[in-house]
């Protein structure tokens, strides 16, 4: 068979896609110390909040992370992506926030992943934003429930969480605020297009404000460039803007436009599942090892 030409953009395509997978292959995932808590939240609708949510954890599960996602998001579609139930008769996280039931008895197991496993969200959360204004300690009650779950996996002698990563839905109400609360970093999806930076300063602004008052401990660690189209300047451009504004925090990891991401929650899986040798999958691989080492850099 005669090689391929190297000259073609197909061939480069292939050629950088084989030494990234290389590169990736002789590189171990390092654990982290403690439990690392991420909120993956952007005010702005459509820049692949859930997307990278649930591939990023599955990309970590697959390395041999212990990973569990909470999704706060009353649509349901992290749950749906990662192939767990969520129907109305579903224990959900809304009867954790709103009843004080125990996270372990809602949390179900990802059938893709071992290690991977989901608090579903069910329809019943769009009213909790309301329910949850008269609780008691309403901001921190998925900080208490996730610390309980901890004790009870030690309890059970269970493996320790690695990882846990809250989906919230794309407005500053009380479901979100909780994620924030629970969290000890954000990490914010940004798509390359016109609009990338609109309403950035705002959940910077709002950020700053549980900082102050709800969770001292909270850092925005991480921002993650997805929706890339190479063929486009406009695409480099913003991505450039986006470093020069953030440049410790955004990784060097690009997740492109990709058709097999977007198939694969129609098959209720990640992408990771679904096409494991796609691009889209290769580029969440990456950015999971790149947070997983930049963890390992910072101090506990």
């Amino acid at each position: 068979m005669e090689a391929m030409d190297d000259s073609t953009p197909l061939a480069r395509q292939l050629a950088s896609e084989n030494k990234r997978r290389k590169k990736l292959m002789g590189q171990p995932v390092p654990k982290p110390e403690n439990t690392r808590v991420f909120t993956i939240s952007n005010q702005k609708g459509g820049v692949g909040k859930t997307t990278t949510t649930v591939n990023i954890a599955a990309a970590l599960a697959k390395a041999g992370m212990n990973v569990m996602v909470v999704d706060i998001d009353p649509q349901g579609n992290a749950s749906t992506a990662l192939g767990i139930e969520h129907h109305a008769d579903v224990d959900s996280i809304y009867d954790v926030l709103i009843d004080d039931m125990p996270l372990a008895d809602v949390v179900q197991q990802c059938p893709d992943l071992e290690s991977l496993v989901c608090a579903p969200a069910t329809i019943h959360l769009a009213g909790a934003e309301i329910e949850l204004v008269s609780l008691v300690a309403r901001e921190q009650r998925l900080r208490r429930a996730i610390d309980q779950y901890a004790e009870y996996r030690e309890e059970q002698g269970l493996p320790r969480l690695d990882y846990i990563f809250i989906d919230c839905p794309p407005s500053l109400g009380l479901l979100t605020v909780n994620a924030f609360v629970a969290a000890r970093e954000v990490l914010i999806p940004i798509q390359c297009e016109y609009y990338a930076l609109e309403g950035l300063s705002q959940l910077l602004n709002n950020i700053a404000m549980i900082q102050k008052h709800l969770n001292a401990e909270l850092v925005v660690s991480t921002i993650l460039l997805t929706m890339y189209d190479g063929r486009t300047n406009l695409a480099a451009q913003v991505a450039q803007e986006v470093r020069e504004h953030f440049p410790n925090e955004v990784l060097q990891a690009v997740v492109p436009r990709s058709v097999r991401i977007s198939e694969a929650p129609s098959y209720q899986q990640t992408v990771i599942s679904y096409d494991p040798s796609s691009t889209g999958a290769l580029s969440y691989q990456e950015a999971a090892a790149e947070i997983a080492k930049k963890g390992a850099k910072r101090p506990a």
